[in-house]
């Protein structure tokens, strides 16, 4: 089993040092990997569209449909950026995760999230994330035309990164909190998107080998993860690659 993991590219539809290392990426595990994972804010925004994609993702998403005709599994998980992905991606054979999941890979279970709820006490972002994901806001965008459905998403993107925050030691104090309870619940690695610093630990616990990841974005980081056989391994984008 091979899998890889990646986050946080907030990808705009421009062409930057991330949206290229990006694709190098995708192009090389082409039919090399059993099973991508995208763990949120891959787009800087998306709401549904049946049919529609903003024209600067399409290279990007018919590179995601080849990826899954190759016969890789991809599991998206939505993040404070993009949701409501199921309308477009399910029907090509692409699993959409709203929230969270414990997937196994190889017996291991790996808690898998974007992360961006575990901060509880960020009452007035959680508010906002209730209400951009009801089903209110999903039937008024659904019926918008698509010029006017990409303003608006562009728009409440600036409104959701004006709640983010670097991970400060009080968020590290609370993300150790979380990740300690879901090693308590049997998973065997956690592994999260959303603070874009990438970090990667393990700890030999009493079932063995526990794994806390971080996975880093792609626009400082060009950071990524791989599973293999067992192990899980940390690498890094470069312009060579």
């Amino acid at each position: 089993m091979k899998a890889v993991f990646i986050a946080d590219a907030h990808l705009d539809g421009g062409d930057s040092d991330g949206c290229r290392y990006l694709k190098n990426l995708l192009n090389s595990i082409r039919g090399r990997v059993d099973e991508l994972f995208i763990l949120g804010d891959f787009f800087d925004f998306w709401f549904a569209g049946k049919n529609d994609v903003y024209p600067g993702y399409s290279d990007i998403v018919d590179l995601l449909l080849k990826i899954r005709k190759s016969g890789t599994g991809i599991s998206f998980f939505e993040g404070n950026h993009d949701f409501f992905l199921g309308d477009y991606f399910e029907p090509h054979g692409i699993r959409v995760i709203p929230n969270e999941a414990v997937i196994d890979l190889d017996g291991k279970r790996v808690f898998m999230s974007h992360g961006d709820t575990i901060d509880t006490s960020k009452g007035g972002y959680l508010f906002l994330r209730r209400v951009l994901r009801s089903k209110m806001v999903y039937r008024i965008q659904e019926h918008l035309p698509s010029l006017i459905l990409w303003y608006v998403s562009r728009a409440i993107s600036r409104m959701s990164r004006s709640h983010e925050e670097p991970a400060t030691e009080e968020i590290n104090g609370k993300i150790a909190m979380f990740v300690a309870k879901k090693f308590e619940e049997g998973a065997d690695a956690v592994v999260l998107g959303h603070y874009h610093s990438p970090r990667f630990e393990q700890y030999r616990g009493d079932e063995g080998m526990q794994t806390f990841v971080i996975l880093g974005d792609w626009i400082r980081h060009y950071s990524y993860l791989v599973y293999e056989d067992g192990e899980f391994t940390m690498k890094q984008c470069t312009a060579a690659d």
